[in-house]
């Protein structure tokens, strides 16, 4: 009588074999990029999360490495010993000097470099060289991680002193908040507008906001509104900036590299079905990444903002 059918192998233990294997016989070797989870994505037909999820396979294996602005590359092998000394598990020797603070610090890595779908529990017990479940006596879980992930990030750049008038105050707690995202991508993933997470160093920057706009004469709805309006503006253009640097790192393509490959825009474009946007995309004028978006946006909302507090003082 047959036994009972084999389950079958996860789709991302399959795909890590496969690039597990490549490595193994010299296909791949040392500083060479692995597939990317978007070439991973349409070689094998998975999700993203699948083949997010085959990468940290090979990266808690030590088999390769992030490197930021080049994508995942094979790592080196450790340089080989004559007689190598018997290896305590190092799921132990650090428990003991195990912090919230390390934990909180290594999770702000992880998702600096590999963006916050790669972050994970098992993750940053891989970084820490300690056990899983030792991270639980310090953090409950992965929402709770990211949430003192991001105020961990917000505390350590804290608004500046109030400023002589509104407009002022509020371009630089912008810039501020702009400045951070670009040094930390995933943090506009990581926070909500409407259902905020208690993060004492998030709530000093919308405070200051509120504050400044007392000054200037609105009431409490419209302070409440118009800071939010400000602070989910830069979290809108935000959320592009992670994408952007993933993308990057796969493909080693800047924006206007990646546009210059795409000949089957640029013969939509040439058909005249959309002359509008045709003149002003071939316009030698035209310069459009995500800083400039900021700078135009920015501008425009606080001449708005200029307008409403005008006439609430007529």
């Amino acid at each position: 009588m047959d036994g009972p059918a084999p389950h079958p192998e996860p789709p991302y233990l399959r795909i890590a074999g496969e690039i597990r294997r490549r490595i193994a016989t010299g296909e791949l070797r040392a500083g060479d990029p692995v597939p990317s989870t978007r070439e991973i994505t349409r070689r094998w037909g998975v999700a993203m999360a699948t083949a997010t999820k085959a990468l940290t396979a090979l990266r808690q294996e030590g088999l390769v490495r992030a490197v930021p602005g080049v994508g995942t590359v094979v790592q080196a092998p450790p340089p080989r010993e004559a007689a190598p000394a018997p290896r305590t598990p190092p799921s132990r020797a650090g428990d003991h000097e195990l912090t919230r603070e390390r934990v909180v610090r290594a999770g702000i890595e992880i998702a600096d470099a590999e963006g916050l779908a790669a972050l994970s529990m098992r993750r940053v017990a891989a970084a820490l060289g300690v056990a899983v479940m030792s991270l639980y006596r310090h953090v409950p879980g992965k929402d709770e991680l990211v949430t003192l992930m991001t105020d961990a990030v917000y505390a350590a750049h804290p608004p500046g002193p109030d400023a002589p008038d509104w407009r002022r105050a509020l371009e630089e707690t912008a810039r501020l908040m702009w400045a951070v995202y670009r040094r930390h991508p995933w943090l506009p993933h990581a926070v909500s507008m409407t259902r905020p997470q208690l993060s004492v160093g998030g709530l000093a920057h919308t405070d200051r906001v509120i504050r400044a706009l007392a000054g200037a004469g609105l009431g409490p709805n419209a302070r409440l509104h118009a800071a939010i309006t400000v602070i989910g503006f830069v979290r809108g253009v935000g959320v592009n900036l992670e994408p952007e640097n993933l993308a990057r790192q796969d493909t080693g393509l800047t924006e206007d590299e990646w546009m210059n490959a795409q000949p089957a825009f640029a013969e939509v474009l040439a058909a005249g079905s959309f002359p509008g946007l045709a003149a002003v995309v071939t316009s030698p004028e035209a310069d459009l990444d995500l800083d400039t978006l900021f700078e135009f946006g920015l501008a425009r909302l606080l001449d708005g903002l200029a307008v409403l507090i005008d006439r609430a003082a007529g």
